[in-house]
């Protein structure tokens, strides 16, 4: 039987959600504050954890901080209001390895929380969006099996775009996220844009690579007949 925690501090909701999920034979232990849940965590053996952002005593963000610095490689769904594209990122910067924003259908929830269950967050480390998959252990690219030829430099900035993805990143974002502090001059994310560029039209892919004019850049799959 699968075993979660979930850490949520609106009752209403975590009532919903612990007796969904056990419908669906998943058993869910719940903690309303972070520093419980941190408590639940080292005294029991869960396969995944479904945490709130805004807390008391213990935020979601610091909660899942907390984890990874010790080691622990469960894997984590954030659950939260917070919708903007700095929230996404601050949330996968701190470890997590989903996003999930209320209000959201329980039929969702409960999907990811089986697709999680089933691995470890530090040994299966990979993103996919459409042809392209990213291997953030390897620090390796395919797009459509064939492996991409990209330096440390144009591999970070393809996996800031695919996290975010389909939103656009500023280019101030990306710098950051990229360089951290140590930025070089804006025509270095031009040529490494440029790369990035090249490397994804080796092959005829659903993936594309998007300025957004006043904004930065976007990375989405393109699927035929959609609506844009």
């Amino acid at each position: 039987m699968t075993n979660v925690l979930l850490v949520e501090d609106d009752l209403d909701l975590a009532t919903t959600i612990v007796d969904y999920l056990e419908i669906e034979s998943i058993e869910c232990d719940h903690a309303s504050n972070g520093l419980m849940g941190l408590n639940l965590i080292e005294r029991n053996h869960y396969q995944m954890i479904i945490l709130d952002i805004n807390m008391p005593k213990m935020d979601g963000l610091t909660l899942c901080s907390t984890l990874r610095e010790k080691g622990m490689d469960i894997p984590i769904l954030m659950l939260t209001a917070r919708d903007s594209l700095e929230n996404k990122l601050q949330g996968f910067e701190a470890g997590s390895d989903d996003y999930l924003v209320k209000p959201f259908a329980i039929k969702e929830l409960v999907a990811r929380v089986q697709v999680l269950a089933k691995r470890r967050s530090g040994e299966v480390k990979r993103l996919i969006l459409g042809d392209l998959s990213l291997d953030l252990t390897q620090h390796s690219a395919q797009l459509k099996q064939h492996n991409l030829k990209l330096s440390p430099i144009a591999f970070k900035l393809l996996e800031v775009l695919v996290r975010a993805s389909p939103q656009a990143v500023s280019r101030q974002q990306i710098m950051q996220a990229v360089w951290g502090d140590e930025q070089p001059d804006s025509n270095s994310l031009k040529v490494h844009i440029y790369h990035l560029r090249k490397q994804l039209d080796t092959e005829v892919s659903n993936i594309r690579l998007e300025t957004i004019s006043g904004v930065g850049f976007a990375i989405k799959e393109h699927i035929e007949g959609a609506l844009s």
